[in-house]
């Protein structure tokens, strides 16, 4: 069974407009928090994969379709998984939900570089404990 990273987050004041929605910008840093999250939960962190292997996790590019907005207050669950790894990359897929409706969908391909910036292996350690969370779709 393939699982999901999941990441609550509450919408505040300083992530919305004059009008009370969320400003579509901010989006990309909730979808940073969750990735971030999802690290931790295997037992990583940015810092530690560049202590330990002297690697980066950088975005490549990232796709988004901005299905409804989110408002101030909201609570919100970001929903991750792995769609597809080479090498040096991989693809993640992310949900933003607002119970069970959809606000946003997006495609982050990342990749792992060295300080120079030119693209690495990724570490087995860390490959091995992302395989569960390798999944076509992604459970609402």
């Amino acid at each position: 069974m393939h699982e999901n990273f999941f990441h609550k987050l509450k919408i505040y004041y300083e992530d919305t407009d004059s009008g009370g929605v969320v400003y579509y910008a901010n989006y990309l840093k909730f979808l940073e928090r969750a990735r971030t999250e999802a690290l931790f939960s295997i037992g990583f962190s940015n810092k530690k994969i560049l202590d330990m292997f002297h690697s980066l996790i950088i975005v490549k590019s990232c796709n988004i379709e901005y299905k409804k907005p989110a408002h101030l207050e909201d609570e919100l669950k970001v929903r991750s998984f792995v769609k597809s790894i080479t090498k040096t990359s991989f693809f993640m897929n992310q949900i933003i939900t607002r119970g069970e409706e959809i606000i946003l969908e997006a495609q982050v391909h990342l990749v792992f570089v060295n300080k120079d910036g030119k693209p690495v292996k990724i570490p087995d350690e860390i490959y091995s404990k992302f395989k569960p969370y390798f999944c076509d779709t992604i459970k609402i």
